[in-house]
């Protein structure tokens, strides 16, 4: 091999060494941009509190966000009123959890029993919030661990003073839920149902989640 020939592998060699590596600095550059901007991405996620029931309810309104859920669930439960008992609003860190604990007043009780103005104790957790895609490519909330769970009062008997008059007796009823779920960012969806005591009332539980702009 003359020395001309020589030059051209050895100049050949190093343009494709050259290539390569700044290739690979290229791709070791841009993952990293990629993973922090996930790692530092937070979500807004709300979560609806539902009663479904029988009874006449003061105020049905609900907020446009949930027509479509109303929606689906007048056309699959026997319910004949909604209303919104808790809105919870809270910001998650991309792969971050979330633990809420509060009291509030009852979920469903007939209007004018003690019971009504007796709070209930509720705690929701997710324990991993991670953002996604399907095989589509739309973008997707994973909640890992999530869980929601109420004690309720429950009217169980009446108390008679030595007045005469009587007064009930309170206890609580313990109902919850534990799963893992995905859902379309910013689309909400019902998670379940669970029983609200005798009266044969429902708190539907209904979750959404999204990017924050900021």
């Amino acid at each position: 091999m003359n020395m001309r020939k020589l030059l051209g592998v050895i100049s050949c060699a190093l343009f494709v060494a050259v290539a390569i590596t700044i290739s690979a600095m290229t791709a070791k550059a841009q993952q990293p941009a990629t993973q922090t901007l996930d790692a530092e991405a937070n979500l807004d996620t709300q979560l609806y509190l539902i009663v479904g029931t029988n009874q006449d309810v003061d105020d049905s309104r609900l907020p446009a966000a949930l027509d479509t859920v109303i929606k689906q669930l007048r056309a699959s439960l026997p319910f004949k009123n909604y209303r919104l008992a808790a809105t919870l609003v809270n910001r998650v860190r991309n792969e971050g959890r979330l633990d809420l604990r509060w009291i509030g007043g009852p979920f469903a009780v007939p209007t004018g029993t003690a019971s009504a103005q007796t709070p209930s104790f509720s705690e929701f957790k997710i324990g991993v919030v991670k953002l996604s895609r399907n095989a589509e490519g739309q973008p997707m909330v994973i909640m890992s661990r999530f869980s929601f769970g109420a004690r309720i009062p429950i009217v169980t008997g009446t108390n008679v003073a030595q007045s005469g008059s009587g007064f009930p007796v309170i206890s609580y009823d313990n109902t919850g839920l534990n799963t893992d779920i995905s859902l379309r960012e910013g689309e909400p969806v019902v998670v379940g149902t669970l029983n609200a005591g005798p009266s044969g009332d429902a708190i539907i539980l209904v979750v959404s989640a999204k990017r924050t702009s900021r």
